[in-house]
């Protein structure tokens, strides 16, 4: 997949139909009854790159306080969505050292890997920061993955949404109608090509969750190194 395209695209689809307001608001971020959880292996960006989210984050913030921002210890990127959020899962029902077992052996030999994040790209809900990837590392882990899940006989869902390819992390998400959509698409259009920094990968977790990835959900369930 060539990263620049898709996310070019998502952006060419996406900005027009947020001016003409045919946005979808997530009606689900505040509710107290959202019983929506799965197992994610995820990685997290450094330091230094959370900071430039949240810069760009606080200049939202000023002209849409009543959205959902991602913190920096919700900010991710989906490695593979093991079992994807569904009402009622619990992580009572899987053994996850078996989890851990696959997922282990997809990871062996792998060394850690850059990811960029340069620039944003939108959906019609989702402000989303682009990560383009240095080599084809992640790519190998995600294929070992479906491979070695394939066949487990374990409880999975991986590619049943969509077989992931991209690297980008949700950074941003509509829980009401704007109230300033017009200086809101000012600052995205600012940071369409914003260097938000580099970082090095060297940590992946496997996480139960839930769909916002938020830090009082999301239970680490086992961090692998990478060489």
């Amino acid at each position: 997949m060539n990263l620049k395209e898709h996310y070019n695209k998502l952006y060419q689809d996406s900005i027009p139909k947020i001016q003409s307001d045919s946005y979808q608001i997530d009606e689900l971020i505040d509710s107290t009854t959202d019983n929506r959880f799965g197992i994610t292996l995820l990685l997290r960006p450094d330091n230094i790159v959370k900071g430039e989210i949240q810069k760009l984050l606080t200049k939202i913030r000023l002209i849409e306080p009543n959205q959902h921002f991602y913190r920096d210890s919700d900010l991710h990127v989906t490695v593979m969505s093991i079992i994807s959020c569904y009402v009622g899962f619990n992580i009572a029902q899987i053994r996850t050292k078996d989890y851990m077992k696959i997922i282990r052996k997809s990871l062996n030999g792998l060394n850690r890997f850059n990811i960029e994040f340069r620039g944003l790209t939108a959906s019609l809900s989702c402000l989303m920061t682009q990560g383009f990837l240095e080599d084809d590392t992640l790519n190998q882990i995600r294929n070992n993955l479906r491979s070695d899940f394939k066949g487990s006989g374990l409880e999975q869902s991986i590619d049943k949404r969509y077989a992931i390819q991209t690297a980008h992390s949700t950074i941003f998400r509509l829980k009401e109608k704007f109230s300033n959509k017009e200086e809101f698409l000012k600052i995205v259009e600012e940071y369409r090509d914003y260097y938000f920094g580099t970082f090095s990968v060297d940590t992946l977790e496997l996480v139960f969750n839930d769909w916002y990835q938020r830090k009082e959900y999301v239970e680490t369930l086992c961090k692998f190194e990478l060489k």
